[in-house]
């Protein structure tokens, strides 16, 4: 069985069922819904006793409920630039906006990028009356370049200079 063929057993089990996504966090835990709904479609990891609440909920196998708590290679299936309309839509405000998130990140923390390994996402939805809005908070760990081989009175990191 290949991951993306347990991606489809378990969103078809969800169909079937009729659960909410969630329902599915509720009863796995342990992490941000983001992290969840991710491992279920393939592009992040389960802990061990997530993968295991996540066979007991799915009725999945021992091989299963391995495979869904192994690396996954993210990304994968996923066509770039996307063409679904949603994830373009945040494609697009990458594209867009990253320009300045890059030069005002480093302008505040010195030459190095935002983690998305130690990093965290949530979604909230906020009521507007002219149509309720999506807010989507990240945060993630400044890594500083380092500059190796740094001698004398070079710095090694790119934090901030003053």
């Amino acid at each position: 069985m290949k991951r993306a063929d347990l991606t489809e057993k378990l969103l078809d089990i969800k169909r079937e069922k009729g659960w909410t996504w969630k329902h599915i966090c509720d009863e796995i835990g342990g992490s941000s819904p983001v992290l969840v709904v991710g491992a279920i479609l393939g592009q992040m990891k389960l802990t061990k006793p997530q993968a295991a609440k996540a066979a007991e909920l799915f009725g999945l196998s021992k091989t299963e409920q391995a495979m869904i708590n192994e690396v996954p290679m993210r990304g994968e299936g996923v066509t770039m630039p996307p063409t679904d309309p949603l994830i373009y839509r945040l494609y697009e405000l990458v594209m867009v906006n990253g320009p300045a998130w890059k030069v005002l990140i480093e302008e505040e923390f010195g030459d190095g990028i935002m983690s998305a390994i130690d990093f965290d996402m949530q979604m909230e939805r906020l009521p507007d009356p002219k149509g309720d809005r999506v807010k989507i908070t990240m945060s993630g760990k400044f890594l500083p370049f380092k500059y190796y081989g740094a001698t004398g009175n070079a710095q090694a990191y790119g934090y901030k200079e003053e």
